[in-house]
């Protein structure tokens, strides 16, 4: 007979690319961990990629605990110690379990759930917490999407992230210091006018057409840029960035300068220290919106523009209480960041002109998403519930 409080949850990840998967993955396993106390062991099929978010992470080693959380290779033999399965299993993004050990989970008869990506898709609602029996196998897979309405999975939010980032939007001293442990050292320098700008992005994006439009902007502008190689082949193309210093790299109103990659804590501040965020897929995405800052989500590049019908959903749920003016701007900003067509051009002097309005705007929408449990308080309560219909 199962306990109706299951203590051990496994949560497998495996990384495709752009490091989304093990972000997400990552600050979940650390939030069950920390604040509902469950041992939970974190499964991973790429380490050495793992450890561009895990910084401390040592990927010589089958396992370790790092931050309360087991972090183990991903199980590929029957005698490895990660073979017993866990009370809850998390299955991240349909990654496929191994054979031998979903036959572990039949006996010892685990709780499946399959977390699936964030969308605001109005069939989301329909499939979130779905059951899903399996032909070959006496045990049943449960769908959890995340999302943005009640009768979704949530969205990740950890209890004391709000509380940290008022402390920082409010503390000057911590800003500066912040500038600094990125090496941006002429930060007491910024102008209440100068405007800074975070771009996060995919490659596929218009970063030519954006960083051109900035150059000619009214304003003082910082675009700052947590440094990949795939934005290094676009930026080759406009600027020398053999010249980065300290001091950046200037063209006109526009002064660039190029991060190293940022673990996510210090990413986070990046987003509540900037006027307006440019992010990408889903882990950056939710940080945006809790940053209570203006932003431009980039989602993931699918064929036929499958991505473009997300964008649109998310748009008609996020802006569905903004003013017509707003609403506008925003769609147009937004559609215009994802289009295909390089040739369309983002109404960037006229969204920094809009950004106090519509940094009014996105503290309304996250209030009102605030009041909605967490992705992880509704994974608790969906396999306590599930637990308890074992007993």
């Amino acid at each position: 007979m199962r306990h109706t409080k299951s203590n051990r949850w496994d949560i497998f990840c495996k990384i495709v690319d752009n490091y989304g998967d093990i972000g997400v993955c990552w600050r979940l396993s650390q939030q069950l961990a920390h604040e509902h106390n469950l041992t939970i062991r974190l499964l991973i099929d790429d380490m050495a990629s793992a450890k561009k978010i895990i910084t401390n992470l040592d990927i010589s080693k089958q396992s370790q605990l790092i931050n309360g959380v087991q972090v183990c290779v991903w199980p590929t033999l029957k005698n490895t110690a990660t073979a017993d399965a866990a009370d809850v299993v998390l299955e991240t993004f349909s990654c496929a379990l191994p054979d031998f050990y979903l036959q572990q989970m039949v006996q010892q008869d685990s709780i499946w759930i399959n977390l699936e990506y964030l969308s605001a898709e109005k069939w989301v609602s329909d499939f979130h917490a779905k059951p899903s029996p399996q032909a070959t196998l006496a045990i049943t897979k449960h769908y959890f999407f995340p999302g943005f309405k009640d009768d979704t999975g949530g969205l990740i939010r950890e209890r004391e992230l709000i509380t940290e980032r008022n402390i920082f939007t409010n503390n000057k001293e911590k800003q500066f210091q912040f500038w600094q442990k990125i090496g941006i050292y002429g930060a007491d320098n910024f102008t209440a006018d100068t405007v800074k700008i975070s771009l996060f992005c995919y490659a596929q994006a218009n970063i030519t057409g954006l960083i051109e439009s900035l150059v000619t902007t009214n304003q003082c502008t910082k675009l700052f840029i947590p440094f990949n190689s795939a934005i290094a082949i676009s930026l080759e193309k406009l600027v020398d960035i053999k010249q980065h210093n300290l001091n950046g790299i200037h063209r006109g109103n526009l002064t660039i300068h190029l991060l190293p990659f940022l673990s996510q804590a210090d990413y986070d501040c990046l987003l509540w220290a900037c006027d307006l965020n440019f992010v990408r897929g889903e882990d950056s995405w939710i940080r945006a919106i809790w940053a209570e800052k203006p932003f431009i989500w980039q989602p993931y590049i699918q064929s036929d523009e499958t991505h473009i019908l997300k964008l649109k959903a998310f748009l008609d749920l996020y802006l569905s209480a903004a003013t017509s003016e707003i609403s506008t701007l925003i769609n147009e900003s937004q559609l215009a960041w994802s289009s295909a067509d390089t040739t369309t051009q983002m109404p960037i002097n006229h969204l920094i002109e809009q950004l106090p309005a519509i940094q009014n705007y996105a503290k309304k929408v996250t209030k009102t998403l605030m009041l909605q449990p967490d992705l992880a308080t509704k994974l608790m309560i969906f396999s306590e519930n599930l637990a308890k219909n074992k007993v």
